[in-house]
């Protein structure tokens, strides 16, 4: 009996030897993974939030399916910051769509990660209670303002806005709040104002409760948020593909910005497909009004980032001054003159049809 036993131990043992020896071999089991490169048929990820200053990645990767039969990639949805960072940090997702100061924060603590294209332009507001007494920053003094975490640019804008109205961090309580929250803590008059991306802003217009203080777009032109940035080892790895990526991207703007039509056939099949939200909310960001957020003029400017830099300094989200050169690779984004829309007719009446 104690024969047949060591002999079938010995049997299994032989047996995971052989597999493991195999998956190391052949399979690649313990080969360490490296951003931007997947197995033969396989799509990288690309991180992404519900939010407008993302709208471009889905849109993308639907607008692919529908015109070539499939997409270059796979859109991975995020229910918030932390855990998309930490998504591309550990290689899950060799590009993401990320808040502009986190990206110079990641790749001023060593992180290999570079912007190579924009996600958009403006695309945020404050607002207020409808019912307050709130018209000017002035206004906000002793007030608490909720903003989605230390990285946004939406805290940035309160430091733009506190210096143009010669008032300081210590003037308002500053306080960090999901942008899924501020809805309900704004009806509730938990909070003073709030500033995110859309479509949560718009969410308290739509509803009737909130008031637009200040729409991005009046008072910080071309406004920067969200940027489309790569691990470092992609671009070694295959800098093509990172061309077709930030190239359709480039054509989903231009398409998104061609025509109203496109953005309400956007609004349809990205809420439905991608976002899980109720399409009046992203039809009304994306109309009311039609240059509330933009798509086009995407290509990366220094200047642009000169002032957020300043911003960030000043407001401890990096530590020293950052190199423009450093953590952005300009040499992918195309002439914005030669950015052509895709082919897409769009939906034309019919009915959403579901991602493949």
């Amino acid at each position: 009996m104690k024969l047949i036993s060591t002999t079938f131990l010995l049997g299994a043992l032989w047996l995971v030897l052989i597999s493991v020896t195999h998956g190391h071999l052949n399979l690649k089991w313990f080969a360490p993974k490296v951003a931007g490169t997947t197995a033969a048929g396989d799509k990288f990820r690309i991180g992404f939030l519900p939010v407008t200053c993302h709208l471009t990645c889905p849109v993308t990767d639907f607008i692919n399916q529908q015109v070539e039969g499939q997409s270059m990639f796979e859109p991975v949805r995020f229910s918030g910051w932390p855990e998309l960072k930490e998504a591309f940090l550990s290689g899950y997702t060799p590009a993401t769509f990320i808040l502009a100061p986190m990206a110079m924060a990641l790749r001023e603590q060593g992180v290999p990660i570079k912007v190579v294209y924009l996600g958009h332009r403006d695309g945020s507001a404050v607002m207020v209670h409808k019912d307050s007494q709130i018209y000017r920053m002035e206004d906000l003094r002793g007030k608490r303002i909720a903003v989605p975490n230390r990285y946004s640019n939406q805290r940035l804008l309160v430091f733009r806005a506190l210096k143009q109205a010669n008032m300081t961090v210590q003037d308002i309580e500053l306080v960090e709040m999901p942008p899924p929250d501020m809805p309900a803590a704004l009806y509730s008059k938990a909070v003073d104002a709030i500033s995110s991306g859309e479509p949560f802003m718009a969410q308290t217009e739509l509803d009737g409760y909130g008031r637009v203080l200040w729409l991005t777009k009046d008072v910080w032109p071309n406004f920067i948020s969200c940027v489309l940035a790569v691990h470092e080892d992609f671009i070694k790895n295959d800098r093509e593909t990172v061309q077709r990526l930030v190239d359709g991207i480039a054509s989903s703007g231009k398409w998104l910005d061609t025509t109203m039509e496109n953005r309400m056939d956007a609004a349809k099949f990205v809420s439905k497909n991608y976002y899980n939200q109720h399409p009046r909310l992203l039809e009304f960001v994306l109309s009311k009004p039609p240059d509330r957020v933009k798509y086009t003029n995407l290509a990366l400017r220094k200047p642009d980032f000169e002032e957020i830099e300043a911003l960030a300094l000043q407001a401890g989200v990096i530590q020293k001054d950052v190199i423009f050169e450093d953590y952005t690779d300009a040499s992918f984004v195309p002439d914005d003159s030669a950015v052509k829309a895709h082919a897409y007719q769009g939906l034309q009446g019919g009915e959403v049809p579901p991602r493949k």
